[in-house]
C-alpha cells in the first residue's frame, strides 16, 4: 500500500511503514509541509495495528536530508519561529514513539537532515553518504540538533561538528556513533528491512516501555537513574509479554507476543 501526500510518501509492507520525504529536486529540504507530513505519517504508522516498525528516507539516490528549506523560509518571525518549533516537536515525537524507528540514509544527512538521523533510533546508511552541520556557514548554529548530537557523542567531537561546520564520511560516522551500519547501495533495503523486521519481531509493549526508560534516565543522575530503572523493571515484569517471553524460553519455542 503506498499513499502520496503533497511531499511524504507513506508505504506500508510487511509490517514496516516507509516515510519518504518526496522532495528530490530540492534535496529532501524539510519544508513545513514535509515537517506535517512527517508527524502525521508517524502518527498514522503509531495507530495502524499491522506496523512494528517505522523507517524514515529520503526520495532518490543522493540526498537523504539536507535539512530545513532555506528558500522557503517564513517571512513572519512569529511564523518562522513556530515552524522552528514544529521541527522540535517532529525530532520529538520521532524519540518519543511507542514503535521502534529506523532511518534508511539513502545519501547525505545535513543539517536538519542528521538531526532527524538522532531522532531515530537507529540507522543505516550508504558507504557514500556524508554527515554534518554545514549551518555555521550560512550565519546559522543548528540549535536544535545539538540537543541529540550532544546525547550521541562527546563534547569535542560534537564541537568540532557544530563550529567547524565540516562533514564526516559513512565510515566516521559510524566510528562516532551517528549510524549502526554502513553499507553499498545495492544492500541499503536489504539491511534495512532486515534490521526492521528484527526490531518488529520483538514485543512492542516492552520496546516502548524500555525505550521511554532510556530516554528518561539518560538525562537523570546515576543514583536517581537506578532507582527510576528498577521501578520500570518492577513495571516489566508485571507485563503478559514478560510472562510468555520466559515462558517460551523455558519450553524452547519462539514467544507469542500480545503486545500487552
Amino acid at each position: 500500500m503506498t499513499e502520496t501526500t503533497t511531499e511524504v510518501r507513506y508505504e506500508v509492507e510487511g509490517g514496516i511503514a516507509r516515510l519518504t520525504i518526496d522532495r528530490e529536486a530540492a534535496r529532501n529540504a524539510l519544508s513545513p509541509g514535509v515537517v506535517q507530513g512527517l508527524m502525521a505519517g508517524l502518527k498514522r504508522a503509531e495507530d495502524d495495528p499491522r506496523v512494528r516498525c517505522i523507517v524514515v528516507t529520503g526520495a532518490g539516490d543522493r540526498v537523504f536530508c539536507a535539512g530545513g528549506d532555506l528558500g522557503g523560509m517564513a517571512d513572519g518571525f512569529l511564523d518562522g519561529h513556530e515552524g522552528r518549533r514544529a521541527y522540535g516537536a517532529l525530532l520529538m515525537a520521532f524519540q518519543q514513539a511507542k514503535k521502534p524507528t529506523v532511518a534508511r540514509i539513502n545519501g547525505h544527512a545535513l543539517a536538519g537532515g542528521l538531526g532527524l538521523v538522532l531522532a531515530c533510533d537507529l540507522a543505516v546508511t550508504i558507504d557514500t553518504a556524508g554527515f554534518g552541520t554545514p549551518e555555521i556557514d550560512r550565519g546559522l548554529f543548528p540549535m536544535m540538533v545539538l540537543a541529540f548530537l550532544q546525547r550521541h557523542v562527546g563534547r569535542k567531537r560534537a564541537l568540532e561538528l557544530l563550529l567547524t561546520g565540516d562533514r564526516l564520511t559513512a565510515a566516521k560516522a559510524l566510528e562516532w556513533g551517528l549510524v549502526n551500519q554502513v553499507v553499498p547501495p545495492a544492500e541499503l533495503d536489504t539491511a534495512t528491512n532486515a534490521l526492521a523486521a528484527k526490531l518488529g519481531g520483538k514485543s512492542l509493549a516492552i520496546l516502548a516501555l524500555g525505550r521511554r526508560s532510556f530516554f528518561t534516565a539518560e538525562d537523570l543522575p546515576l543514583q536517581q537513574s537506578v532507582e527510576f530503572l528498577s521501578a520500570q523493571l518492577s513495571l516489566n515484569v508485571l507485563a503478559e509479554d514478560a510472562a510468555e517471553g520466559v515462558t517460551a524460553f523455558l519450553e524452547k519455542r519462539p514467544a507469542k507476543w500480545g503486545d500487552r
